[in-house]
């Protein structure tokens, strides 16, 4: 539900990469490849639901955006910062040039040294393993399951990652920005999901049901008491019988 402008707001604009040349039946989360062409208009899309949303609740887009430095991600967030930077003020002290600020604390949800495998290949390693077995039925989409190798994470852990993140980064702009503020956050969307269930914003049975549209905004506020709520923007709902995607 949206709620009234209130100009000394501080919100998280939650933005999932755009549509990307990706493998197959393979966890996205380290995967290479770049956007492709519906990927690069959605990231264009984008923009105007920002600045409309800058308008609306008297709130300016602080100049950096933060990224996942996953390409996809990085594109994305690229794209945005040009259109932004190439626009008009809003009108609401928003700045004329937008940069980039790319971490690996915004990444998708890592399955370690079995990156880029298909999910049977990652399968076939497991349970050729003589220390394991068979992996769980539906490992993949499990909020809590850790594949028992170097680097991997649960879907849990990494929400906690980007959640911690995103509340630094959030805590240091209100302390700069006093009268309210727009942070723009690219990244994935499983990740943004269990994060925003760190944060309180989700209940885990409903970030199972929930997917992120490409390059459409979630916007969450942050009180001045460290509260977080959903403000505004669709979460994506995903069919019973879909599995978790970045």
């Amino acid at each position: 539900m949206n709620m009234p402008p209130t100009s000394d707001a501080s919100y998280a604009a939650l933005i999932r990469h755009g549509d990307y040349r990706h493998r197959a039946n393979t966890p996205g989360a380290f995967q290479p490849y770049p956007l492709n062409s519906d990927g690069e208009r959605q990231g264009l899309q984008c923009v105007p639901l920002l600045t409309a949303f800058s308008e609306k609740y008297e709130v300016p887009l602080i100049p950096e955006i933060h990224s996942s430095s996953l390409l996809r991600a990085w594109q994305t967030a690229d794209i945005i910062a040009q259109e932004l930077t190439g626009m008009n003020d809003t009108g609401v002290d928003s700045p004329r040039h937008h940069t980039l600020i790319q971490t690996p604390l915004l990444g998708e949800r890592c399955v370690g040294n079995l990156a880029n495998l298909t999910v049977a290949e990652i399968e076939q390693v497991v349970r050729d393993d003589p220390r394991y077995g068979d992996l769980p039925e539906g490992w993949k989409s499990n909020s809590h399951f850790r594949l028992p190798y170097p680097g991997a994470e649960s879907l849990l852990q990494a929400g906690q990652r980007v959640a911690d993140y995103i509340v630094q980064v959030m805590q240091a702009g209100q302390q700069r920005h006093r009268h309210g503020f727009v942070q723009l956050f690219v990244g994935h969307g499983a990740a943004f999901r269990h994060a925003a269930h760190h944060l309180g914003v989700l209940s885990l049975a409903r970030v199972g049901q929930l997917s992120m549209h490409h390059a459409r905004p979630v916007f969450l506020r942050l009180d001045a008491d460290q509260c977080w709520h959903h403000h505004s923007g669709d979460w994506k709902v995903r069919p019973k019988t879909s599995r978790y995607t970045d």
